[in-house]
């Protein structure tokens, strides 16, 4: 019997050696970062700063291959299923893993990939014109809830990230804001100049210059902070709301099943490349905020936001789409 299980752990060992060699020689070769995103979005721009500044800490090129398609889905679906080895990564926003999911059927779920890290946020804001009758993201909050139905705000999509974040303020609040959609936060803006919607709803970057020039009063943030880019605009802790935050990120992922001992060298080294001035400067220049949470914090932010929306995405009545 005792020689059964001197075997045995023989045996288990044995097993354990290509584990660990794996892990002291990764990374041998080259490096794939799947960007499930056009090239030149913001996106695109941080998965190449970041592939740049981890290079010469993994010792390895870091090649970024763009697989754009189904809101982010299909390169997701794609790092998905990659071979698990480490060789094969993906740096996404967080819409194809936690907003998707609820508006289209997708072939992963939380359990299909390992959370790597995330380098930070960019918050998502509600503007109006400069004439519209509030001051404060208080007051913007207490006209719609005064006013059910009579307002609009413009999103990028049915059933993205930005109506969402919207839907769950207004509905904690019990406001009724009618949503209309468009291609992107590009066109939304456009159609808020031109007044085809009261409020534009969308990203930072295409309302800045707006904002600075007059054009737009931007008052509510999505995020529970504020942003030093619109420091006008309210953050969701300024008005008992900050719980409720939904914001634009943005992290690394792999394959479930990539060995633990990669991931945790994974892990350490991105965070290290996240953590670089050189790419706080890139993020700041987008208008985006630099919080590096690693594998763990990642994970639960993803599950989180994942089942919160869901909650929003029931209530309004958004159905899931065969693609």
């Amino acid at each position: 019997m005792l020689k059964g299980i001197l075997g045995a752990l023989a045996l288990a060992s044995t097993a354990l050696v290509p584990l660990t060699a794996v892990a002291q020689d990764y990374p041998s070769r080259p490096v794939t970062l799947i960007v499930p995103a056009p090239p030149g979005g913001g996106t695109d721009v941080f998965a190449r700063q970041i592939a740049e500044a981890v290079e010469p800490i993994l010792k390895q090129k870091v090649i970024v291959d763009n697989r754009a398609g189904g809101g982010g889905t299909v390169g997701t679906t794609m790092i998905s299923a990659a071979k698990p080895d480490g060789y094969t990564l993906g740096f996404v926003w967080n819409s194809p893993l936690t907003t998707s999911p609820h508006s289209l059927t997708v072939a992963y779920t939380p359990d299909s990939y390992a959370s790597v890290m995330s380098i930070g946020y960019s918050s998502y804001v509600l503007c109006t014109a400069p004439d519209f009758p509030a001051a404060t993201g208080k007051e913007l909050i207490d006209a719609v809830k005064a006013a059910p139905g009579k307002y609009t705000y413009g999103n990028d999509g049915l059933g993205g990230t930005m109506q969402l974040a919207a839907e769950r303020i207004f509905t904690k609040v019990g406001a009724k804001v009618r949503p209309v959609p468009f291609g992107g936060a590009g066109e939304t803006a456009r159609n808020f100049l031109g007044g085809h919607v009261t409020f534009y709803g969308g990203s930072l970057p295409p309302i800045l210059p707006h904002a600075a020039a007059g054009k737009a009063k931007c008052l509510l943030l999505t995020s529970a902070a504020r942003n030093p880019a619109l420091p006008q605009a309210a953050g969701l802790d300024d008005i008992g709301l900050g719980s409720e935050e939904t914001v634009l990120w943005w992290g690394l992922i792999a394959p479930a099943r990539t060995p633990p001992e990669v991931l945790a060298k994974l892990e350490k080294a991105f965070m290290e490349a996240a953590s670089t001035p050189a790419f706080k400067a890139t993020m700041e220049k987008q208008g985006a905020t630099q919080r590096v949470l690693g594998a763990k914090d990642t994970g639960a932010l993803i599950r989180k936001e994942l089942a919160a929306l869901g909650e929003v995405a029931k209530a309004i009545g958004i159905e899931r789409k065969a693609q």
